[in-house]
């Protein structure tokens, strides 16, 4: 069974800093990409930031709305990916959901409530 634990988030001020981390089990953690997104009220999920696994083609992506604020990484050792957020502004308001995909399912964390206040 697949499980993916965020925590972080919380209440900043804009400008401020938070991370989030999001720790798994269940799966062959150093295998997989890993990504966050973000949803808010009404809207669909949107991806943040993508950090591929060491089997997996490619590289770090981020969104274009948090491109030079946000650094994505990951532990291979202790199976957690995390996300930095700096300069943040209110509207990266948002619930913030850990995600990866295995055998063609996605999994999920239960997300976790960033509030950035202007």
């Amino acid at each position: 069974q697949v499980r993916l634990v965020e925590s972080g988030g919380g209440l900043v001020q804009a400008g401020g800093s938070q991370r989030l981390s999001c720790a798994a089990s269940g799966v062959n953690f150093k295998l997989h990409t890993m990504d966050w997104y973000r949803q808010t009220p009404g809207n669909q999920r949107e991806l943040v930031a993508s950090i591929p696994g060491i089997t997996a083609p490619g590289r770090t992506m981020y969104a274009d709305s948090v491109k030079g604020r946000f650094t994505i990484s990951r532990d291979n050792v202790w199976r957690t990916v995390s996300l930095q957020m700096n300069n943040l502004k209110p509207e990266d308001t948002a619930v913030y959901f850990c995600h990866t995909t295995r055998q063609g399912s996605d999994f999920w964390g239960q997300g976790t409530q960033v509030t950035v206040s202007s």
